[in-house]
């Protein structure tokens, strides 16, 4: 399967390219690699379920070198990683065995229309005041409704989970770096649970493009996390954040093709 899929070099560029740039993008600020690509897979008629399944097993490669590049970078705080991991194993977990069986997309517009708040929010407090780092106190339960909304949605872990660690006063570069490690346990519980409900159908060309793509951008995108100053992160997430959810809204309305 993998040297038939290599041998059409051409068509793998593209997801090969959108791998690279979502990557870079969800490395340095905690999210977009499931809404970007999820968008493309849906836009060329992937039905949801493998469309969620097929990027999330790019990702479980993509985020373990994305977390080992965090951890060298020191961008990991590991009580908060503690504080997230099983929550955000359990609600993966349940929202793929949900994806594989039901339509999960329905409460998909009132999840974005509720992160487009957040965004200008972050926004707000970018430009109004500079970050200060506080101990967030709600975490378990955005691990798992994150995780649930991440495997059901093809993409929202990192936008609920980073964003809301955000809004309470979290450290923008290691809320990054902790959310990003997490995410690599996330998602290889997300990928074992598709293929048990799914088989090995999940694993298409653009999965193996968007793999190529994000491994080799990994690296990239911890960097910046590290280097990149906190209230310009907290502008960024909220631009990423505001846009991608007004996106996501206008292809649920139909307003976007």
């Amino acid at each position: 399967m993998i040297e038939s899929l290599l041998g059409q070099s051409e068509a793998l560029l593209p997801f090969i390219l959108v791998g690279f740039g979502a990557q870079i993008i969800d490395g340095a600020l905690g999210m977009a690699y499931g809404v970007i690509s999820s968008t493309l897979l849906l836009a060329l008629g992937v039905p949801p379920s493998r469309a969620s399944a097929g990027v999330h097993a790019a990702e479980t490669f993509t985020t373990g070198v994305s977390a080992i590049s965090h951890i060298a970078h020191r961008n990991v705080d590991w009580a908060l990683f503690r504080r997230l991991v099983i929550p955000g194993i359990i609600g993966g977990v349940a929202g793929a065995y949900l994806l594989s069986n039901i339509d999960g997309n329905i409460i998909k517009p009132f999840i974005q229309a509720y992160l487009i708040g957040i965004g200008l929010w972050l926004l707000w407090r970018g430009f109004r005041y500079p970050p200060q780092a506080k101990s967030p106190k709600v975490v378990a339960p955005l691990g798992l409704i994150g995780g649930f909304l991440d495997a059901s949605g093809g993409g929202g872990w990192g936008p609920m989970v980073t964003s809301n660690l955000l809004v309470q006063g979290s450290s923008p570069r290691h809320t990054i770096g902790t959310v990003n490690t997490v995410e690599f346990f996330l998602t290889l519980s997300i990928s074992i649970t598709f293929l048990l409900n799914l088989g090995w159908e999940v694993l298409t060309q653009a999965t193996l493009g968007l793999l190529i793509g994000g491994v080799v951008a990994a690296p990239f995108g911890a960097m910046l996390a590290r280097h990149v100053p906190a209230r310009a992160l907290l502008l960024m997430v909220g631009v990423v954040l505001t846009l991608t959810s007004l996106y996501g809204i206008g292809r649920s309305a139909g307003i976007i093709g």
